[in-house]
């Protein structure tokens, strides 16, 4: 366990979508690491989660993905870097996700583009 509860998570993910489970409880929470599922649901990646909180875990059932992976080191984009980074983490256009923190909150790659504002890299997906 690194000390990343995001990258974590994220790759207890990823092992249990390439295991072909159904789900899969996260024993590490954060509350960054709840913006990033409530992103990750809202695109369909996972169907949904549960916080325990009284174990301080998160049960997640897996949706549709192929990939999940936290970005490190974080970049720090702005507004006209954000295709570049497209480029370099997803597949192709219109395919996945890449999940920016902006002064505004977290906001997928679409939304920053649209308001034009820039930010950390924290995750993609698709």
């Amino acid at each position: 366990m690194s000390q990343d509860v995001v990258a974590d998570a994220l790759n207890m993910i990823r092992n249990a979508v390439k295991a072909n489970k159904k789900s899969v409880k996260i024993n590490r929470i954060s509350n960054l690491l709840i913006e990033v599922l409530k992103m990750m649901k809202i695109k369909k990646a996972i169907k949904t989660y549960k916080i325990d909180g009284k174990e301080k875990s998160v049960t997640v059932s897996i949706g549709e993905i192929i990939e999940c992976k936290a970005v490190k080191p974080r970049f720090t984009v702005k507004k006209t870097q954000i295709e570049k980074y497209m480029r370099r983490y997803l597949p192709a256009r219109g395919i996945g996700t890449l999940i920016v923190s902006t002064n505004n909150g977290l906001k997928t790659h679409e939304e920053a583009m649209e308001e034009n504002i820039g930010g950390c890299l924290v995750a993609y997906f698709y």
